[in-house]
């Protein structure tokens, strides 16, 4: 069985679960809801996406306080991506971090149901995770390494 498990960090964090390619379930949580998540669900992939690899530009036309807090924004979500990290490294579960960029433009319900197959209500945090990790769904152990 391959269960592939897609986490969008972030203040509120999205979580969504693939079991043999099939999304199963879609939920949003703390940041420090991770650990226990992971260990719920014992994933044999973790896919999330990382804000640590993209390069981010603040100045583009906003105030010196709107770029402060856009910093401290991100920073926060980098925080969030290194406890995923740790908790997967902790668990001993295989993890992969996608740049936001790669993981590709944000989905609308009607969008994310007309890929995933997906007609329960959602939101965005949800459906980051479950796209994040889709390329992913039916990736096995060996096969990341």
């Amino acid at each position: 069985m391959t269960i592939v498990l897609g986490i969008d960090p972030g203040a509120s964090t999205g979580f969504a679960l693939y079991v043999d390619g099939a999304l199963q379930s879609l939920s949003t949580g703390a940041p420090s809801d991770v650990h226990s998540v992971i260990a719920l669900h014992a994933p044999t992939l973790v896919v999330f996406e990382d804000s640590r690899l993209t390069s981010p530009t603040w100045s583009r036309g906003v105030s010196r306080q709107a770029m402060l807090k856009i910093a401290r924004n991100v920073g926060m979500v980098d925080g969030c991506c290194a406890m995923v990290t740790q908790a997967c490294d902790a668990l001993q579960v295989p993890c992969r971090g996608i740049s936001p960029k790669h993981k590709g433009r944000k989905l609308d319900a009607t969008s994310f149901a007309a890929i995933t197959g997906w007609s329960k209500r959602c939101n965005q945090h949800e459906r980051d995770a479950a796209m994040v990790a889709y390329p992913f769904r039916y990736t096995r152990i060996m096969e990341t390494v």
